[in-house]
């Protein structure tokens, strides 16, 4: 009876901060924590990954220094040049710029920015908006597990680790699996919904006038500040991939290093933003405005507080989850991608759904592969419709086209990302066979 109490806080707390959401979410976990302290389940900050949430948040820190420098401006200069030389194409190219964008910044929040430009695009195209706006919603999502800088990533390498995986073979693998999935994915989301010529909803706002005519090329220069702070974020990226190379247990050239890996990403990244903050002269106060400083803080918070709800429930009952489960995924590993799916869809976060998952499935016997393999399926956020950057793309997308129905599920992002998760899996195994 108490198990089922404690079953329906966690998910009641689960529900409701997707209901808010935001940094509701954060919130929920945080009363859902209370609730199961004062069922008798024992708490502790040891469950908060505060180390996961420290790489996020410096990210996010040298990030925002980036934008309010101007080079999120910059960087979507760049992308709209890339989109519009052929707007036709537009479902293939957009899932390649959201990628690479999340991949570099470990956020898929700078999705935001790119988003108005692919609905331009794809008018300009005569595509239906919905279709690239699926895909690089799908492709910003996966490109998390992928990205050497995100919290995800740091943390899955951490407890894989001991196991013989190290930071560089997770990527090796993670790379090419999440961004071979985007072409297939792409394939599909092209064949979804009805052109947007022959859709009644569009032709009905365009002859209400709801929908703007394409936008031109806006005639945008980019500033030396806005190239210089991308030079200096890219060049932090570099470092740490370096500094990582050098300090693994494949290379080995710094055996024991002062500055643990987890660590220096952090002090990497607020240095790259205190480099940015001196040479392009902005003021440091105004980057605590910049929308990816708010919306990243959002998701430090979110992580916080789910994880620590997840977490807590699940070394409450470690032992018994073991007992029940580790032959099933022993025999079945496949259903760790499965478990991974859904709770990601709850969860809202890959970091969090991998802290609160990944080490009690390694600690029941999965193979380090299996777990590499099933990684991508944490990026399942699209599942309910209520994920920011989800919400995003349907505001945006003035044709219509892109909307969400009435069963809540049947929502344009739900068949490219289960298939996106689908085939990044199996190619997660069949890379990892060999990389691993």
């Amino acid at each position: 009876m108490l198990l089922v109490l404690q079953l329906i806080i966690l998910f009641g707390a689960i529900v409701l901060g997707a209901r808010y959401g935001s940094i509701a979410i954060g919130f929920a976990g945080g009363l859902g924590v209370l609730l199961l302290g004062a069922t008798g389940m024992s708490v502790t900050a040891e469950d908060i990954p505060f180390d996961v949430i420290g790489i996020i948040m410096c990210v996010i820190a040298a990030i925002s220094a980036m934008q309010r420098a101007g080079g999120m401006d910059y960087l979507v200069y760049l992308a709209e040049k890339f989109l519009r030389r052929d707007p036709k194409r537009v479902t293939l190219y957009a899932p390649i710029v959201t990628w690479l964008m999340t991949v570099l910044a470990g956020t898929g929040h700078t999705a935001f920015s790119t988003l108005p430009v692919i609905v331009e695009v794809a008018k300009e195209g005569k595509v239906r908006p919905s279709r690239p706006l699926s895909v690089a919603v799908i492709a910003s999502q996966m490109a998390i597990v992928a990205s050497p800088i995100s919290a995800a990533v740091v943390f899955m390498a951490s407890i894989l680790e001991p196991l013989g995986v190290g930071y560089l073979q997770l990527l090796a693998v993670m790379l090419p699996a999440t961004f071979l999935a985007i072409f297939p994915t792409a394939w599909i989301a092209n064949r979804l919904g009805k052109e947007l010529v022959d859709d009644p909803l569009y032709q009905k706002r365009l002859e209400d006038g709801l929908v703007k005519p394409p936008a031109t090329e806006t005639g945008y220069v980019p500033t030396r500040a806005a190239k210089t702070s991308v030079a200096i974020f890219l060049l932090a990226i570099v470092i740490v991939m370096f500094y990582a190379t050098l300090i693994s247990d494949q290379v080995g050239l710094i055996a024991e290093p002062t500055v643990p890996r987890n660590e220096a990403i952090m002090a990497i990244m607020l240095a790259a933003a205190m480099i940015i903050v001196i040479v392009t002269k902005i003021s440091a106060t105004e980057i605590l405005g910049t929308q990816v400083f708010r919306s990243g803080m959002s998701a430090a918070v979110c992580v916080l507080g789910v994880a620590w709800l997840g977490t807590t429930f699940i070394n409450h009952y470690i032992d018994d989850i073991q007992s029940i489960s580790g032959n099933v995924l022993q025999s079945q590993p496949w259903l760790l991608a499965v478990v991974l799916f859904f709770a990601a869809s709850l969860l809202y976060s890959q970091a969090a759904t991998t802290k609160a998952l990944m080490p009690a499935a390694l600690a029941i016997g999965v193979s380090p592969l299996t777990a590499v393999a099933a990684f991508p399926a944490a990026s399942a956020l699209f599942v309910l419709p209520t994920y920011p950057t989800l919400l995003a793309a349907v505001e945006m997308d003035d044709t219509g086209s892109t909307r969400i129905g009435h069963y809540v599920f049947d929502h344009p992002f739900i068949v490219p990302g289960v298939f996106c998760i689908f085939v990044s899996v199996l190619l997660g195994y069949g890379i990892g066979a060999v990389v691993l």
